[in-house]
């Protein structure tokens, strides 16, 4: 039986969005509940499951593709019923049934890696490699990582090209051990390559840029296959000659007046045009103002270095800044309501709750989720929540619902080294709380100079719902409260 695999409902804002990966090709078997397909949206990936175990038949819509809720992108046999291969070469099926299928996957990461990027593939899809070849090279933040060959063998499939972003352990290509290049099989399976095979899906999206088509760009890759600079080359060729001959592409001037120079071209991700708009949105659209404090962090410096070891022990988390700028910035907001409120039409909307959104920096941009009644948790259930919706927005799990209905954020540029910034508001926040670098600073206390651990406050404001008086000692009031660490639990 032939089951649909279709994309989600998306979510009522959502318009269309993007086939991310694939995580399984056709005439792969897979199980039930295992994640064939990503799908992303300008706010959250989606998984498509399995819904029982079967063989991969058909992918329609491949990487990179736009598509529709509830589109067909793809279907499968239900069961373990293998697919009907194209008939080949009898040495290539002798070959194909000695062979031993090696999975080739990314090292175990570092610990405090998250996940690496696929720099460099030193081979192709057909080459005989021996053991202990270097393979691929996987960069993290940190280092990079050979994966080499087992066993002797030729390499069957590259699964994530040049670029894409892998975690520990996964699967990235196949290694047939054991197996011989043989031109047969070879000349059959290159016959065989579509013009999907030809071209990665970013190596695709920039001929559909171009106007191009496989057949209009001249492959220098093993097989035919087709990389950016052919598409270049093809590109710029004068029109009405195709760019067929290597003499075309090489007499072709505006590639080679570059020199040394070169650029890259690739197409903004859903993600970052949201937060494109809605950065501009901000700045268009309000009457924003910020302004400035600085605070004294040696109090709180000495209390976490007195009872951090003492507060992991009993609850299992570490006791960072972050739970104090929240607790401060919770109690503050109870104070001034109109920075915890928002402006809907001509009308001024005050929030009795206190749901404050965090910035978070993931490999996909920058994610502001949202942690919910910060007034009702305790400084260890502030910094569990921050730390999970941190895994979640690394690893692109965070829901819609976590997305949306903040009040007020906090932003740390600090933990980037900033000293100073203006921070954009969030819309449609009325405000946007900026936290910087602690830095050794001399400052004057009781007439002598004295050297202290000091951080610049930041608060952006909308002038439209929020007054000068109000942003000042709103700025005020963390500050003290941040000095005066006691007065959070004395809650004066």
């Amino acid at each position: 039986m032939t089951t649909e695999i279709k994309v989600p409902v998306l979510p009522e804002s959502v318009a269309d969005a993007t086939v991310a990966t694939w995580h399984v090709q056709v005439g792969e078997k897979f199980t039930r509940d295992q994640v064939l397909v990503d799908i992303e949206t300008d706010k959250v990936v989606l998984e498509v499951p399995a819904t029982c175990d079967g063989v991969m038949t058909d992918i329609s819509q491949s990487d990179g593709a736009t598509v529709l809720g509830d589109q067909v992108i793809g279907t499968y046999a239900e069961g373990s019923v293998a697919v009907a291969a194209p008939t080949a070469a009898p040495v290539a099926a002798a070959v194909t049934s000695a062979v031993n299928v090696i999975d080739i996957v990314v090292p175990v990461l570092p610990e405090s890696v998250a996940d690496a990027t696929v720099a460099t593939w030193h081979v192709a899809t057909g080459d005989t490699v021996s053991v202990d070849q270097n393979l691929v090279d996987i960069e993290t933040d940190k280092v990079v990582l050979e994966v080499v060959a087992q066993e002797n063998g030729v390499i069957g499939k590259i699964i994530h090209v040049e670029g894409d972003t892998v975690l520990g352990a996964q699967k990235i290509g196949e290694l047939n051990a054991g197996a011989t290049a043989n031109t047969t099989a070879t000349a059959t399976s290159e016959e065989a390559v579509s013009s999907d095979e030809l071209a990665s899906p970013s190596v695709r999206r920039l001929m559909t840029e171009k106007g191009l088509t496989a057949s209009d760009v001249v492959g220098t890759g093993k097989g035919g296959r087709i990389s950016k600079e052919d598409v270049a080359a093809a590109a710029n060729s004068p029109k009405g000659k195709p760019a067929a001959a290597p003499v075309a592409k090489a007499a072709v001037p505006a590639v080679e007046d570059l020199g040394e120079r070169t650029q890259k071209r690739v197409p903004m991700t859903r993600l970052r045009k949201t937060i494109a708009t809605r950065l501009l949105a901000a700045k268009n659209e309000t009457a924003m103002l910020t302004t400035f404090n600085e605070v004294n962090m040696k109090p709180i410096m000495d209390l976490r270095k007195k009872y951090k070891d003492l507060f992991e022990k009993t609850h299992d988390t570490r006791l960072g800044f972050m739970s104090f700028y929240v607790k401060a910035v919770t109690e503050a907001l109870k104070r001034y309501p109109a920075i915890n409120a928002s402006i809907d039409g001509d009308d001024i909307v005050y929030h009795n709750f206190f749901d404050i959104s965090i910035a978070v920096s993931t490999p996909r941009g920058l994610v502001t989720p949202v942690l919910r009644d910060t007034d009702q948790l305790s400084m260890a259930g502030i910094e569990n929540g921050i730390r999970a919706l941190a895994l979640k927005g690394r690893d692109g799990k965070l829901s819609l619902a976590e997305m949306t209905g903040g009040t007020f954020t906090i932003t740390n540029g600090g933990v980037f080294g900033s000293l100073l910034s203006t921070p954009i508001l969030n819309l449609p926040q009325a405000a946007i709380l900026g936290m910087h670098k602690i830095q050794d600073r001399p400052m004057a206390v009781d007439g002598n100079v004295v050297i202290l651990p000091m951080m610049y406050l930041a608060l952006s404001y909308d002038h439209r719902l929020v007054d000068g008086k109000e942003s000042v000692g709103f700025l005020v009031t963390i500050k003290d409260l941040l000095e005066d660490p006691t007065r959070l639990l004395l809650d004066i």
